[in-house]
């Protein structure tokens, strides 16, 4: 089966997701990225796709403040450090954070903490993947799907994480 995708209108701007068999392969946030993920694939536009429908509703109930976990099958691909990386974050709880040294402690690799920016840079399924929930240790937004940090704090704010994180 060719990947798939959704797309539709939000605050943040819009929202791609990609899936393929019956996983959820790729969320993107704005058509730039979304249009680098499709640039070697075969993918289709499928708005009556169950799972795309299921995946699109959830997000935009975590868009309103509706919900606070996601209950989709992901599959991520990456390379085994950046796998690592993604679960860890996929334990960072909804309203928290923890800092690229915390993640990478967690891992056990605690020298790692510039690639784990780099695999959160790389994260395909942002926003239920939480790389926004990864801060600087003094508590400042660092960069974000490369310099988005206004994106970062705008997902921030829909989980009321305190206004101690600075830009």
């Amino acid at each position: 089966m060719s990947e798939r995708y959704i797309v539709f209108k939000s605050d943040l701007d819009d929202i791609y997701i990609g899936a393929k068999d019956n996983y959820i392969v790729g969320l993107f946030i704005g058509k730039a990225e979304f249009l680098e993920w499709k640039k070697e694939k075969d993918v289709e536009k499928a708005e009556d796709d169950p799972l795309l429908k299921e995946a699109a509703l959830q997000v935009k109930e975590y868009i309103r403040g509706e919900r606070k976990e996601f209950q989709l099958p992901l599959r991520l691909n990456g390379t085994p450090f950046q796998k690592a990386v993604w679960n860890a974050l996929l334990q960072i709880p909804y309203g928290e954070t923890k800092s690229y040294q915390e993640i990478a402690v967690a891992i056990g690799n605690p020298k790692a903490v510039r690639a784990i920016g780099q695999a959160n840079k790389a994260n395909p399924i942002s926003i239920i993947v939480p790389c926004h929930r990864v801060i600087g240790k003094n508590g400042h937004l660092t960069g974000y799907a490369g310099s988005r940090t206004d994106l970062k704090a705008k997902l921030l704010q829909i989980e009321n994480v305190g206004s101690e994180n600075k830009m």
